[in-house]
């Protein structure tokens, strides 16, 4: 389950996706989320469906990758959209002649939202997949330098966004050789209750408290014996810069965010 979670990998693949400047990647993401809440009607989910399985499609990233993403949290779209068809006032749903305690109103807000975590799961996931952890520190630094006039650490909060997405990984990767080290040694995390299961992980916490803090302390040092020195001073090796590829991009992003945002209102 911890190698299904694939949030923070990065592929270093040529796509169109790949060739976007982070900024345009990081605004559009943040537009895209909006237009999935928008969405309300059979066209706009359509319309937002078809957009994000675009965006998988130029990205070049395999399919199962995105699918793969979505096993740690299939548990909680399921017991999501269980909640909204039981709990939903409505129309009564009749199976065999039997009034059952689901709704039509109920099942229709299940779908709805479960079409909404899968789509905010695969748009998210298309951001760190085809933007490295370096080209998304400049391009959150970017976004957020007009804030640096008002004191506010603009480099220092972009360098920490992106250290914890690329460490998210490394911290799945250090959790699975923990739990396979307690295993070894008799420890049962599968068996059992839900809550004696959740009681099995607790005495995982603290070597894997110990493994991240050990890790940021290594970081740190390395960074100061190497001199690292962020803000204006920091030079880059490559300069990001709009091009041709993501006016291209934008032009058609807006239309489908503006085609959505109508059709919420009009239909």
């Amino acid at each position: 389950m911890l190698k299904d979670i694939t949030l923070g990998q990065y592929f270093p693949i040529d796509s169109p996706m790949h060739r976007l400047d982070p900024r345009t990647k990081l605004i559009l993401l943040v537009l895209h989320i909006v237009a999935i809440f928008l969405a309300n009607n059979a066209i706009t989910c359509g319309l937002v469906t078809a957009l994000t399985l675009l965006v998988m499609l130029l990205s070049r990233v395999p399919l199962a990758t995105y699918l793969r993403g979505l096993k740690p949290i299939l548990f909680v779209i399921v017991f999501t959209a269980v909640l909204n068809i039981f709990l939903t006032a409505g129309t009564k749903i009749e199976l065999f002649g039997y009034q059952t305690p689901m709704t039509w109103e109920g099942l229709v807000l299940a779908g709805k939202m479960a079409l909404r975590l899968v789509l905010l799961i695969f748009a998210s996931a298309a951001l760190t997949y085809t933007t490295s952890p370096i080209a998304l520190t400049d391009g959150i630094e970017k976004l957020l330098s007009p804030f640096a006039k008002l004191g506010l650490p603009t480099f220092e909060l972009a360098m920490m966004m992106s250290i914890a997405i690329r460490f998210i990984p490394t911290l799945i990767e250090e959790t699975d050789k923990i739990m396979k080290a307690q295993k070894a040694r008799g420890a049962d995390f599968e068996s059992g209750s839900l809550i004696r299961r959740v009681k099995a992980l607790a005495p995982m916490l603290i070597p894997l408290f110990i493994s991240a803090f050990r890790r940021a302390d290594d970081l740190a040092v390395a960074m100061e014996s190497r001199c690292y020195q962020g803000g204006n001073r920091r030079t880059r090796l490559n300069e990001i810069h709009f091009a041709g590829i993501d006016l291209g991009a934008t032009c058609i992003f807006l239309l489908f965010f503006a085609v959505t945002v109508a059709l919420r209102f009009l239909l």
